[in-house]
């Protein structure tokens, strides 16, 4: 019994194509071509009586061309329009940032002669608020967002049957959300101590000192391994953030709750795709936000990151 795949259906790559609306341009190029065209014309109705019209095309040219630039040039998909914004914007931002919710405090009189002290570093205002035990984030205005780890599946050496299978799960699970989402694929450090500690410790107990030579070997292989390369470990996520007004939408509820309960609709219906999804708790979260913000620094054991805000003890003790 042969399985036919149906036709494929064709799905427009850029959905977020903006609209055209006049000669083929959208409203933010026709906006940029009218203002173009209302300062050079506006200028050579002032210039008209004291220079030839030549002579006003060879000063206006150099207008008209950087209005079309602003029009049709782009770099890496954004606007030209957009980098200049986002330069003004980096521009005027200060070089330096710091943690200090208290503020930061002026420099003493000594600390440099008057007239070159560079400007004080500015407050550096995290994202998010705070992370609960649960480990939704708490975004303050922006709402709540639950973070969770997912498995990957091996999609080209599945049968076409199953490849439509898997698409379709995965497609529901698209055709239901009802806010923003975020899949993140990253690379960070991979610490193989604990593994080379585990298979030290287990090798005296294998069945036949053959299987103990091996896993020594091996477990010296990682160490050298992890000495003379970086262990790299790809990790995939799944961000679900749920905006702050979510109390309106259907099933009410706050942003967490309704973070949470769509983190946990991802993970049915993500399961119809062979994908498990695994919430992080509260310090999983504190981890992989303080590996991003230092990706260099050495990967924490796991159990040993706190939330912020709780006084950290040692194994045993009370707080």
């Amino acid at each position: 019994m042969s399985y036919e795949v149906p036709e494929p259906v064709p799905v427009p790559a850029d959905v977020d194509m903006p609209d055209k609306v006049l000669a083929g341009l959208t409203v933010r190029q026709t906006a940029i071509a009218a203002v173009a065209a209302v300062v050079i014309w506006v200028g050579w109705l002032a210039a008209r009586r004291v220079m030839p019209l030549a002579a006003y095309a060879a000063l206006a040219g150099p207008v008209a061309v950087f209005a079309v630039a602003l029009i049709t040039g782009q770099r890496d998909g954004l606007t030209l329009d957009r980098l200049l914004m986002a330069a003004w914007r980096q521009r005027r931002s200060p070089r330096r940032l710091v943690t200090a919710p208290e503020g930061v405090p002026a420099p003493p009189a000594w600390a440099a002669p008057p007239g070159l002290q560079p400007p004080p570093p500015a407050v550096l205002a995290p994202l998010w608020r705070r992370i609960g035990p649960d480990g939704l984030i708490g975004l303050g205005a922006g709402g709540a967002a639950a973070v969770a780890a997912v498995s990957t599946v091996n999609f080209a050496l599945r049968s076409p049957a199953e490849q439509e299978a898997l698409a379709g799960a995965y497609g529901r699970w698209l055709n239901s959300l009802t806010g923003p989402v975020q899949i993140l694929i990253r690379a960070g450090r991979a610490d193989l101590s604990a593994a080379v500690a585990a298979l030290r410790e287990a090798a005296p107990g294998l069945p036949h000192p053959a299987l103990e030579q091996a896993a020594l070997e091996h477990a010296a292989f990682l160490e050298d391994l992890a000495a003379e390369r970086d262990v790299l470990t790809r990790q995939a996520l799944l961000v679900i953030r749920e905006p702050a007004h979510g109390t309106s939408r259907a099933g009410g509820g706050t942003a967490a709750g309704r973070a949470l309960q769509r983190a946990g609709e991802a993970a049915r219906l993500l399961a119809g795709a062979d994908l498990q999804v695994q919430p992080l708790d509260g310090g999983q979260v504190t981890a992989l936000l303080a590996s991003c913000a230092d990706p260099a620094a050495p990967p924490q054991p796991p159990g040993r990151t706190v939330l912020p805000g709780q006084p950290v003890t040692a194994p045993g003790s009370a707080a």
